[in-house]
């Protein structure tokens, strides 16, 4: 009896255990795993009025989708061609709907087809995935307009096109000129966005246009040569037509023209400037004392002229600044301020770690006035002296040395007092910088040779993955462009055809019709590594 009774309490238990260990395994299996990613984007299933709607009217359109959407960066996706003077009133912005309302604030122009491009701005709600480039067309009139224009935007120096680059295509009418795309928005417009360089404008109705690129740093649709790139097509646009085109995107020199000048040290003046500053000459109109001496000297790898002066107390100063090549004249009132003042400061472009073929210089702040070479010296690793030149670079403000480098070197440079003087009579402190190079094994060798479409003279440049310049070779005929002593890395190389042959790249001006000179890159990064002899053979195809 009693076996019996406990063995009912063990089948009771095992029974209350199975029964718990079932529902825990069914709780499992009905716990909520969030499924399959969505992956979908947003399906346009209705629009009001219709989408490729004919005799418009009204200022309202609804786009119903089947699923939440929200919009993200709208200001920067969409495109709306021809421009509005005023952007529509879009809503949701910074919420959720199935539906997007857009209200538009201008009015329309007769027998024109309007079209909206929104880009990527119109995701779902929970994964974010977009509608990619969703276009909604209406006309004025009683027909769409159905031609279009493809082609394709670079830029003309760097490997890499920027992002954004509207492409705008004019109509050439009767108040059509070459001023128009500097005044006015253009008659149709699409955007490269942030994903291709091809473009595709569509819904253009025939005619001759001019055709154009910007990068319209201030999003208002003209051209602002200060801040903006521009490309363009020199010849007339015929639609409708079968040519793809291509836009070299390029920024112009400026225009000249002056900055405010203001006290940036008590010793100091800067003349910030636009375009080429080379005929600018700086004159006091205010009677200096006698004792004041002032020298103008043009800023390191800035658009700004200094104009250094023996401090002294004034309230203000009048200046003009005269660009005697194009004969301008423009007068300021510089105001004193409580500045500090600029002191002599040599700076070395290098430090540590010095590479083959690399220029070593010593730059100063403030204008270099003599150098005494008796009191520089450098030594090498066993404290033997180096035998050196110096150059005093007046333009740049440097003292720049010539010495042959040795692998697996140390070098110390000294600089006694009164080794350098500057304009205001001060000199250098006891100073020294250290010079090391590494093993000839360290480095890679690059021998490049150029062949196919090739004009001479042309520069062959070695940069940096990022575009950033490294070495460069000028040649007016056949040649091996031959680059040691590399620091392991990834190298591009670029080929500039010097039409000018002024030993320099020039870019383009759309007034002028001036395109950029041509520039092609080598089609491989080339990954140089230590100790590697590599040889490439670039083929110019056009």
């Amino acid at each position: 009896m009693k076996c019996t009774i406990m063995l009912k309490r063990i089948l009771a238990g095992l029974f209350l255990f199975f029964i718990s260990f079932a529902l825990l395994q069914c709780a499992k299996r009905g716990s909520p795993t969030g499924g399959p990613k969505d992956v979908q984007p947003p399906v346009l299933i209705k629009a009001e009025p219709e989408n490729m709607t004919v005799n418009f009217e009204g200022n309202k359109i609804r786009l119903y989708f089947d699923e939440y959407i929200k919009l993200e960066k709208l200001q920067e996706q969409l495109i709306v061609s021809p421009p509005l003077k005023y952007l529509p009133q879009i809503t949701p912005q910074g919420g959720t709907a199935k539906l997007v309302e857009i209200i538009l604030k201008d009015t329309l122009k007769e027998n024109t087809t309007y079209t909206l491009n929104f880009g990527q701005s119109i995701v779902d709600n929970n994964e974010g995935n977009p509608n990619s480039f969703l276009t909604y067309v209406f006309s004025t009139g009683s027909y769409i307009d159905s031609l279009q224009l493809q082609g394709a935007v670079k830029d003309a120096f760097n490997n890499e096109p920027d992002e954004f680059i509207s492409v705008m295509l004019y109509d050439i009418d009767s108040t059509y000129n070459d001023s128009t795309v500097y005044r006015r928005p253009p008659n149709y417009i699409t955007n490269t966005l942030d994903s291709a360089v091809i473009f595709s404008l569509k819904n253009i109705k025939e005619g001759n246009y001019a055709l154009f690129a910007i990068k319209d740093v201030a999003k208002n649709n003209f051209f602002d040569q200060n801040t903006d790139k521009i490309g363009f097509i020199t010849d007339t646009v015929s639609l409708p037509t079968d040519s793809i085109y291509l836009l070299n995107l390029f920024k112009e020199i400026p225009n000249y023209s002056v900055s405010v000048p203001s006290f940036a040290a008590k010793n100091k003046i800067i003349f910030g400037y636009y375009g080429e500053g080379r005929d600018m000459v700086i004159a006091p109109l205010t009677p200096l004392p006698d004792s004041v001496r002032t020298t103008v000297l043009k800023e390191r790898d800035k658009d700004s002229l200094n104009f250094w002066l023996t401090p002294y107390e004034a309230d203000s100063i009048i200046f003009t600044v005269m660009n005697q090549k194009l004969n301008l004249i423009d007068t300021f009132t510089v105001k004193t301020r409580k500045v500090g003042i600029d002191s002599l400061v040599p700076i070395p472009n290098f430090r540590g770690t010095f590479g083959f073929g690399e220029p070593f210089h010593i730059a100063v702040n403030t204008p270099i006035a003599e150098m005494d070479t008796t009191r520089f010296e450098m030594i090498d690793k066993d404290s033997l002296a180096v035998t050196f030149g110096l150059q005093l670079d007046s333009a740049g403000n440097k003292v720049d040395f010539d010495f042959a480098v040795e692998p697996n070197q140390k070098y110390n440079i000294a600089l006694y007092p009164g080794a350098i003087t500057d304009f205001f009579g001060e000199t250098n402190d006891t100073l020294s910088y250290m010079l090391t190079t590494k093993s000839l094994a360290d480095y890679g060798n690059l021998r490049m040779t150029v062949v196919g479409k090739v004009s001479y003279p042309l520069i062959v440049q070695l940069t940096d993955d990022k575009g950033k310049e490294k070495r460069e070779i000028y040649a007016q005929e056949t040649k091996v462009f031959e680059f040691n002593n590399l620091e392991p890395g990834k190298y591009l190389v670029r080929v500039i055809f010097d039409a000018n042959e002024n030993k320099k790249w020039d870019t383009g001006n759309y007034l002028q019709r001036m395109q950029p000179e041509k520039v092609s890159y080598y089609p491989k990064v080339i990954d140089m590594r230590a100790n590697w002899e590599v040889n490439e053979t670039f083929t110019i195809l056009d």
